[in-house]
């Protein structure tokens, strides 16, 4: 068992101050984004999980077009709770796959790392998709960051039925009514989180490709 040495807590999350899910997203991943950058480059694994505990809740608010994911996502991170019993940073879990030749077997948790780090680009490729024009639907949006990020991993009946999935997407006013939020405060959040998740999904990139590991998987 890895030797804890995290001086991390929950009470360091500014969740108390978040009133909308999507905030609560945000500024979870603005923080581990700050652990990240006054860490000596790795990064602990229970804050992560507590920060990527709260993307459910948005993929909950996009209905059943992304049940699917929303299904898998919580599972994997369910798993790297578990792991975070055993393993203190996210480095100690690939390390410990690795040594087992056992990083892309199914249920490993470096397999199930990089599943929730491409529900974390998903939701980032929705916002940057939902952002470029003030007339994109979340229908499109979602359809077009899922071709982008998921599709590729994806046989054709998830495909198939994940595009007949997509007519039952909220609509823009919809969405916002789950959010909790107006137009304008939504196109805050999700711009502040496009920034904070970004080097959270870099650095578990870097964690397979420094290893030889490619993402093409």
């Amino acid at each position: 068992m890895e030797e804890e040495c995290c001086s991390w807590s929950s009470s360091s999350f500014k969740e108390a101050e978040a009133t909308t899910p999507l905030t609560a997203v945000t500024e979870a991943f603005e923080e581990l984004a700050r652990l990240l950058e006054s860490s000596s480059g790795d990064l602990h694994l229970r804050p992560f999980i507590f920060a990527c505990s709260h993307v459910s809740n948005l993929f909950g608010c996009l209905g059943f077009a992304f049940k699917f994911a929303e299904v898998e996502y919580v599972s994997k991170v369910n798993d790297l709770s578990e792991a975070s019993k055993m393993f203190n940073t996210l480095s100690n879990i690939l390390e410990h796959d690795v040594k087992n030749v056992s990083v892309r077997k199914p249920g490993s948790h470096s397999r199930n790392l990089r599943r929730v780090r491409i529900g974390l680009d998903l939701i980032k490729a929705m916002f940057e998709q939902f952002l470029s024009s003030e007339d994109c639907s979340p229908k499109d949006a979602a359809s077009t960051a899922y071709a982008q990020v998921c599709a590729p991993y994806h046989t054709w009946a998830i495909r198939k039925a994940v595009g007949a999935g997509m007519c039952t997407l909220p609509s823009r006013e919809q969405l916002l009514l789950k959010l909790n939020d107006h137009d304008q405060s939504v196109e805050r959040e999700m711009r502040r989180y496009i920034v904070a998740s970004n080097p959270i999904i870099e650095y578990i990139d870097n964690l397979y490709l420094s290893r030889d590991i490619s993402l093409d998987w």
